[in-house]
Parts: C-alpha cells; sequence; structure tokens
C-alpha cells in the first residue's frame, strides 16, 4: 500500500522530554534554572527547533569533564540520531493532527493482549496466542463477521462437478 510506503518512524513525545530532563538535571545545579530550560526546551521541540536544541546542548556541555560530561554526551548523542533518523517532527506530525505520543497505542495493547492474554493460570503457545491476538483486535475493530467469513471462504473447497 502506498499509506506504508511514506510512513516514518517517530519518538514518543514524552519520552524524548525525559531525555531532556536528564540532561538538565546533569547540566544545571539550581531548580529554578533547571525548570526553567526544560519548559523552553520542551516547547522549542515540540516547534521542531531540534537542531538549535543540539547546538544549545552542545555549547551547555563544554565546561563539565568525567562522568557528568559522559552523561551530558550521551544525552546530546541520543538526539543527533533521532534527528538524523528523522524522529523529532512533532511540528509536523502536529499539523497533520496526529498524536505526538504512544499513549493510544499503549492502552489499546493494554485493551487488547493484556486483559485477554495475561493473567493468572493463563498460558498460551506463542502459536495460539498470535491466532487469539489477531482474532480480539479483529473483536475490538468491529470487523468480527467479516473475519469469520474470511475464514469460511478460505476453508470452503469448491466441489469439482464431473
Amino acid at each position: 500500500m502506498s499509506v506504508f510506503n511514506s510512513s516514518r518512524d517517530s519518538t514518543d513525545f514524552y519520552h524524548a522530554t525525559e531525555h531532556l530532563q536528564v540532561f538538565a538535571d546533569n547540566i544545571f545545579y539550581q531548580e529554578a534554572e533547571r525548570k526553567k530550560w526544560f519548559k523552553q526546551t520542551r516547547s522549542a521541540l515540540k516547534k521542531g527547533k531540534i537542531n538549535s536544541i543540539i547546538q544549545e546542548m552542545n555549547k551547555l556541555s563544554l565546561e563539565f569533564t568525567g562522568e557528568r560530561r559522559k552523561n551530558v554526551d550521551r544525552e546530546i548523542n541520543y538526539f543527533i540520531k533521532g534527528n538524523r533518523e528523522g524522529r523529532f517532527n512533532y511540528h509536523k506530525i502536529s499539523f497533520l493532527k496526529l498524536p505526538i505520543g504512544s499513549g493510544a497505542v499503549e492502552s489499546l495493547i493494554r485493551q487488547a493482549v493484556n486483559l485477554r492474554l495475561k493473567g493468572n493460570s493463563k498460558f498460551w503457545l506463542k502459536e495460539n496466542a498470535e491466532i487469539m491476538l489477531h482474532a480480539r483486535c479483529q473483536w475490538i475493530a468491529g470487523s468480527w463477521n467479516k473475519f469469520c467469513d474470511s475464514i469460511l471462504t478460505a476453508l470452503v473447497k469448491p466441489i469439482q462437478l464431473a
């Protein structure tokens, strides 16, 4: 399908902001300064200003050495790598009215998978779990009848008339 050919991965916005917080915790000693930087940078990330953020992070990290420098470099590299892969285009995603977080998907997984497949005294063979998961998703999507029809159609063998 052409829809999937043009798809792009993105990093959950909340997850990316956790990395900003780790960076801020390592750079700023005072809480007020740390909170101010985090709030401004989080807003810039949402607006697609990732290159400016990386430049600022590099400047702020220059005065540090040792373990602290290693920690901030790890966070800078996280954003450099993600930017190279195009994972922080939250401004474009928001423009398309798509969610920038993964909460909705995680909620669906909880509903579709965890509530049905996990729990006390529930054990599955891998192939059976995959079948059950597919069936559960069809039920939730409201396409159960179509799903059953497709199975029956596949099972019915045409009779050869002599």
